[in-house]
């Protein structure tokens, strides 16, 4: 058991020094990934635009300008939220427009009923919101080292949106986990359920972040290799839209090992025990 706990510290200790050193490239790391989806998806809009239109209008019967009128916010929504979140421009303003194109998503296409999607979708969300937190944890008081009321009441929006955050970037792993594989497929799904309720309530909560986002990396490039697919296929398709969005959610992640877990975890009430 000492062994073990060694073991464990010394993983730890390498983490931490890992962690130190990226400290100041990761949050870009984290952004770029975050809003891949977003982007590649209105890249798609461009280049798929009468097919996108055309089943909109079919599912719908909503006539050529409206189904029309969607696939150009869905364009221009991404795009543009991705552009500001990018030159750090109203990136609150961003993650709400983010935010609706995702509900927009779900109603306009209709998949109330397909839990893998709306797991994603929850997981997007909840990156989106990490990203809004962030926006409050870089509000700088206006006299420097100061505390105001002002500055307290800001906090608590952010306190309450790392939560929501960090209890919803987790469930991207649902959709990944695959029955039936043999005892290393059991081994990953419980490694991988392990992860993601360390991570939900906050404990050893950057340790698990990092171990959870490698296999998320790995299970995504293992499950969705859409470049091994013709160019322009519908599998090609389908595989690079799955791939981005684990890719956004991954970043989302990312903006947990950056942020930490908030005071509302069983990490920070450790520092007072």
């Amino acid at each position: 058991m000492e062994r073990q706990n060694e073991l464990l510290s010394k993983a730890e200790d390498v983490a931490d020094q890992i962690l130190r050193h990226s400290k100041h490239v990761l949050p870009h790391i984290a952004r770029l990934c975050l809003i891949s989806t977003f982007l590649e998806d209105g890249i798609r809009m461009w280049f798929q635009w009468n097919e996108q239109r055309d089943y909109i209008e079919a599912t719908w019967g909503c006539g050529y300008f409206l189904a029309s009128l969607f696939v150009f916010i869905n364009l221009v929504g991404q795009v543009g939220g991705c552009v500001m979140i990018l030159s750090r421009q109203k990136v609150q303003w961003a993650c709400g427009l983010l935010s609706s194109i995702i509900a927009l998503q779900v109603f306009m296409y209709n998949l109330f009923t397909e839990f893998d999607y709306i797991f994603r979708q929850l997981a997007l969300a909840g990156a989106i919101i990490l990203l809004l937190a962030e926006c409050f944890a870089e509000t700088k008081p206006i006299l420097a080292g100061v505390p105001t009321a002002e500055d307290d009441d800001m906090k608590k929006p952010k306190t309450y949106l790392q939560l929501v955050g960090r209890i919803t970037v987790p469930l991207m792993f649902l959709p990944l986990v695959h029955f039936g594989g043999g005892y290393f497929q059991i081994l990953l799904n419980l490694v991988g359920f392990a992860l993601m309720v360390l991570v939900m309530i906050g404990y050893k909560t950057k340790h698990a972040a990092v171990v959870l986002c490698l296999q998320l990396f790995v299970l995504n490039v293992y499950l969705h290799p859409w470049w091994m697919h013709r160019w322009g296929s519908a599998m090609q398709d389908y595989l690079k839209y799955d791939f981005f969005q684990t890719l956004s959610v991954i970043g989302g992640v990312l903006m947990v090992v950056v942020m930490g877990p908030g005071t509302l975890s069983l990490d920070e009430r450790k520092k007072f025990e």
